[in-house]
């Protein structure tokens, strides 16, 4: 099997303190007020308009170390064919839930989130497309809804609810979506080395002191404006990047998006 590994460094700057390696906090149980960050249209804009009333705490300013590895593995794992799927009950065809015997279906891990929700496997997903089918999955899986089955399907129920609910939150972040799609393509985003791009650096140098510095309403909404702007193009240049399987730069994309939703997560703390 042919196989590189290609090797990508970068650093980061910490903001008035050291870097953080927080994980994500969960999802809110309203998750229907996540925007949904979508095409290369005018959905770009409904997302940054929403990300402007959010303070998510998924991105610290305190910029994190990042080691971006890329290992071309193996894409068997996360393919699957789906019409091969079948109920372990009646043996009927099934998908997360059998509609003839209405029980719920273990895991299967071969299952990606693309496929969970019903989405062709691409960088690119048009707005709406989510969250319907999130609650439609819900509707069927949520634990509370099965309490009257077996204990083995009810633990199947919160097992696959949980599940819907990653691929939601993965799928509905430009950034963990773009991470996500790939290590479906075998590419894998390891967070640990410095970077050494001169230019960005002093890229980054400036946000920090241009956010340190503003005192004033206007001149944040300005840096937030700009940084919003630069979010969507990077976004952009990940999608091309990656259609064109160009990986160093769609890691270089992932890792500006990262940079200005931080810029963009301590603007609006000082606002």
């Amino acid at each position: 099997m042919w196989r590189r590994k290609l090797q990508f460094s970068a650093s980061l700057l910490p903001l008035g303190g050291g870097a953080t390696s927080s994980p994500p906090p969960p999802f809110s149980n309203t998750i229907k007020n996540y925007p949904p960050f979508i095409s290369h249209s005018s959905t770009h804009n409904s997302f940054f308009n929403e990300l402007n009333q959010k303070r998510f705490d998924f991105f610290s300013w305190g910029f994190k170390n990042y080691r971006f590895q890329l290992n071309l593995l193996s894409a068997q794992s996360f393919c699957s064919d789906s019409g091969k799927f079948k109920c372990w009950k009646c043996n009927g065809a099934a998908f997360l839930f059998c509609e003839a015997c209405r029980s719920v279906q273990p895991i299967d891990q071969s299952v990606d989130y693309f496929q969970i929700l019903g989405l062709e496997k691409k960088y690119d997903i048009e707005e709406g497309s989510l969250e319907g089918k999130y609650k439609d999955w819900q509707k069927k899986l949520h634990p509370d809804l099965v309490h009257t089955k077996s204990q083995e399907e009810r633990e199947y129920a919160a097992e696959q609810s949980a599940r819907v609910t990653a691929a939601y939150r993965t799928l509905s972040d430009p950034i963990a979506r773009a991470i996500y799609i790939m290590k479906l393509e075998g590419v894998d985003v390891d967070e640990e080395e410095r970077i050494s791009d001169p230019e960005l650096l002093s890229e980054i140098m400036e946000i920090r002191e241009s956010v340190e510095e503003a005192r004033d309403t206007q001149t944040l909404n300005r840096i937030q404006e700009q940084m919003l702007r630069e979010l969507g193009n990077w976004s952009r240049f990940f999608a091309d990047a990656f259609q064109s399987r160009k990986y160093e730069k769609a890691l270089s994309s992932i890792q500006r998006m990262t940079y200005y939703k931080r810029a963009i997560e301590e603007v609006i703390k000082k606002l």
